[in-house]
């Protein structure tokens, strides 16, 4: 029946590599926050030692694992048999987030395909393994991996992938950060510094102009136009809105941009 390890032996370990689907759960501090369960699927999953684990996250329409990760660590990865021997394995322990052209990426992302629409590798630093008899779980054969996400992916682009990253995945559905440091609003104040990511910005900003939407998903107020902040220079262009859920006397002073 059930067993309780410190560590991934090797059997486990190379068990977990032949499931084609995984679930990940978090869940925020509060206590009416929302628990999440995620599943996962493809060739996303790594076990990198007898207590570490780590699996390639895609961009979709939410992220509350990334927000709860960072909010408070806390995640378990269940994996359970669908063929013939039945077997539930948990790992429990305290996750961690790396995005790309953070430290540790480089190291983690040769590990695994490189998907179109990799946001962030998900670690897991193990502190408790499970296992239990998964008697209840149907038996159920594989028909075949689904490509839609990678194509999805593939057919928006990069430039539209951080757009639509930068609309969905900025805060969890409890108002958690998540990729909120990724939206092309709060990265144009750093491109000011540096004129080779202009214009990538530029083309986020279309990006922005082209959904219809007034202004960026994490500040009140209207978007400059693209137009006139690229004519009169990016030192123009420091949003005086405040963001939402600020007060008052925080709101940003600074000069506008004129639409």
């Amino acid at each position: 029946m059930g067993r309780t390890l410190d560590a991934i032996p090797d059997h486990l370990a190379a068990w977990m590599g032949e499931q084609p689907v995984y679930f990940v759960a978090t869940a925020p501090r509060a206590d009416d926050g929302h628990v999440n369960v995620s599943p996962k699927g493809g060739d996303t999953f790594r076990v990198l030692s007898p207590t570490e684990v780590a699996y390639l996250d895609l961009t979709g329409s939410g992220a509350e694992t990334i927000a709860h990760v960072r909010e408070n660590g806390r995640l378990t990865i269940m994996f359970c048999s669908f063929d013939a021997t039945p077997l539930i394995l948990r790992l429990h322990g305290q996750g961690s987030v790396v995005r790309p052209g953070e430290p540790g990426w480089d190291v983690l992302a040769p590990r695994f395909p490189d998907p179109p629409g990799a946001r962030s590798i998900i670690r897991l630093a193990v502190e408790r393994v499970a296992t239990s008899c998964g008697y209840a779980v149907p038996r159920m054969d594989l028909v075949r991996p689904r490509p839609m996400l990678d194509d999805w992916a593939a057919r928006k682009g990069p430039d539209a992938l951080v757009a639509y990253r930068a609309e969905k995945n900025t805060t969890s559905i409890d108002g958690l950060p998540a990729l909120g440091g990724a939206t092309p609003w709060r990265r144009h104040l750093r491109a000011r510094a540096n004129p080779a990511r202009k214009c990538q910005i530029s083309r986020l900003f279309r990006a922005e102009k082209g959904s219809g939407r007034r202004g960026p998903p994490d500040v009140a107020g209207s978007a400059p136009s693209l137009a006139r902040c690229t004519s009169t220079g990016w030192s123009a262009c420091a949003p005086p809105w405040r963001p939402r859920g600020s007060t008052s006397s925080s709101c940003r002073s600074g000069p506008t941009c004129p639409g």
